[in-house]
């Protein structure tokens, strides 16, 4: 009987964003999970815009859930891990906009 070890990359280990960024793109390498970050930083936009016209500091947190919620579905539901978010927040913050610019320029795969 053979045993495979699968190694694991602590996202706290990268010293850049240009060295997590492929790695946070690894962590993403579901469809669903793409599009639904994609859903999630769209609609977060769309609250953020509704904060600014309307002032009413309740888009913020709709934001939030909106962002945070699409993505969160798209690990746990499709991906099958643990967003890099919880290691990494801001790296992972940036990740989720450069991704989402990447899908929009044809980059990355809708």
């Amino acid at each position: 009987m053979s045993t495979t070890s699968v190694a694991t990359v602590d996202p706290k280990a990268f010293k850049s964003f240009a060295e997590f960024y492929p790695f946070y793109l690894s962590e993403h390498s579901n469809r669903t999970c793409r599009r639904l970050h994609f859903v999630g930083s769209t609609l977060a936009l769309v609250c953020l815009a509704a904060l600014v016209a309307s002032g009413n500091p309740w888009w913020f947190l709709a934001g939030l859930v909106c962002g945070y919620g699409f993505a969160w579905i798209g690990h746990f539901g499709f991906e099958k891990n643990k967003p890099a978010s919880f290691k990494r927040p801001l790296y992972s913050f940036m990740g989720d906009w450069v991704m989402y610019k990447d899908i929009w320029t044809g980059r990355i795969p809708f």
